[in-house]
């Protein structure tokens, strides 16, 4: 926690405002979203095809909308997004504290979307901004608070869904609004400085897509999203199918068992990986963990082999590795992608990015929830676990590959020389870096010296 402590208090003001920020996005997030569900079917009594509407809207009105959002970000500067995303989020969960109707749940749950797609691509181009070549570290702690607002969101709204759920809106929309004054009145302006011939929106996002090695790139990663995602979709049903009627114990364990694993352990992961491999090989490696995280529900599927309890077992040791995976991947991730846009339309290359992982994810999804029905009903659980653990061995390849495809370089670190492999996923050191303006100077604790291309994991 010490260590944790030093390394935030290290980056500028504007680095911390954006951490926190996202533990609060998260927190709010958290506390209803898991509950909305059950609230629409429950006490307002929507048919099953109109709850799935619903969460489809949020769903689709957010990971859809993610270019225009990292578009907007380039364009109008990346506070504008920020304090927009918080306030739209604001009102879609006010609007939820008195929607009865399936029109205005519609409108609240799109609100509450569109405003993730609005701030989301513009807090990772600020944050890579204003961090610089400390950005991967800046990732990992970035992710410290992301993951504890997930792990702290569905407690805090679990304690107030006792009172009641408008009560849970309510308390969501007062954490974004806080969130929204916060922003506006601490957050310094940033925005990429574009000097020369404006360009229009379809150029840009014709330069991006036309970015082969940031499309490679980005195609590749959807398994990553694929395996993490199976928190939230195979892990479940496992933990339903093993313990029946007190899964959502279970369950609950599962999320702990993986907040408390990238919150402890972030910082540690990232520097370890740092060190040995650097962002090509460690976003390999990463990949490979996720694979391997299937593994022991591979070896005990389900409890006829070996009992139910070896199979819990299995089913919290795989989290915590899928955990381990996840955290090892991230802040390489967000660091590639700003390496591979050249430090050009960064938030719009986060925002093509999401927009990308977003469609693999929902298919992904359809194909694993469909393969674990069949799986179930011809008595093969273990292929579920195999063609998991299959999609990240052929990612990590994949990463590998593209790691390997342009030849390393020699870079020297405090006299030595040492592998390089930034120029693989043109991650560094050499590539051009973004000229951005700001309303305030760089921070003291920051080292602004340029570190050698090794490539700099992120996490």
């Amino acid at each position: 926690m010490v260590t944790v402590l030093r390394s935030f208090r290290s980056f500028d003001l504007a680095a911390r405002l954006l951490m926190i920020n996202q533990f609060g996005i998260n927190l709010g997030f958290y506390m209803l979203m898991p509950y909305l569900a059950g609230y629409l079917a429950g006490p307002l009594g929507l048919a099953a095809w109109a709850v799935g509407l619903v969460l489809g809207i949020r769903n689709f009105s957010q990971q859809g909308m993610f270019l225009i959002g990292g578009t907007l970000a380039d364009r109008l500067g990346y506070k504008p997004l920020i304090v927009a995303g918080c306030l739209l989020r604001t009102g879609g969960f006010a609007l939820l504290i008195f929607a009865t109707t399936l029109p205005w749940l519609l409108i609240a749950s799109a609100a509450t979307g569109f405003a993730g797609a609005l701030f989301n691509p513009a807090v990772r181009a600020y944050l890579a901004a204003d961090t610089g070549e400390r950005r991967v570290e800046a990732f990992a702690m970035f992710n410290i608070f992301y993951q504890a607002g997930i792990l702290a969101g569905p407690l805090v709204g679990l304690a107030l869904m006792f009172l009641d759920f408008r009560v849970t809106a309510a308390a969501a929309a007062v954490v974004f609004a806080v969130l929204t004054i916060a922003q506006l009145s601490a957050l310094p302006a940033r925005r990429e400085q574009r000097p020369g011939e404006q360009t229009s929106v379809l150029q840009d996002w014709r330069a991006v897509a036309a970015n082969r090695r940031f499309l490679l790139f980005s195609l590749t990663m959807i398994g990553s999203y694929v395996l993490s995602f199976q928190v939230y979709l195979a892990l479940p049903l496992q933990a339903e199918y093993l313990a029946g009627a007190h899964s959502q114990v279970l369950v609950s364990a599962l999320f702990v068992v993986s907040g408390i694993v990238a919150v402890a352990g972030q910082l540690r992961i990232t520097g370890w990986f740092e060190a040995r491999w650097g962002t090509g090989r460690s976003l390999a490696v990463g990949m490979a963990i996720l694979a391997a995280a299937f593994l022991p529900l591979l070896a005990v599927p389900g409890p006829g082999r070996f009992g139910v309890a070896a199979a819990i077992i299995a089913l919290l040791l795989s989290t915590a590795v899928l955990a381990v995976g996840t955290a090892a991947v991230f802040p390489f991730e967000m660091d590639t992608v700003v390496s591979l846009a050249g430090g050009k339309l960064v938030a719009t290359h986060y925002g093509f990015y999401n927009t990308i992982v977003g469609i693999g994810i929902l298919a992904g999804n359809l194909a694993t929830g469909a393969v674990v029905g069949a799986a179930r009903a011809a008595g093969a659980d273990w292929a579920v676990w195999a063609g998991l653990g299959l999609i990240g061995a052929l990612s990590a390849f994949a990463l590998h590959r593209l790691d390997r495809s342009q030849p390393p370089q020699q870079a020297t670190r405090g006299g030595k020389d040492t592998h390089s492999t930034t120029e693989a996923l043109p991650l560094v050191a050499g590539a051009p870096q973004p000229e951005m303006t700001a309303t305030h100077p760089p921070s003291a604790g920051v080292d602004h010296q340029e570190r050698e291309p090794t490539r700099t994991s992120r996490r």
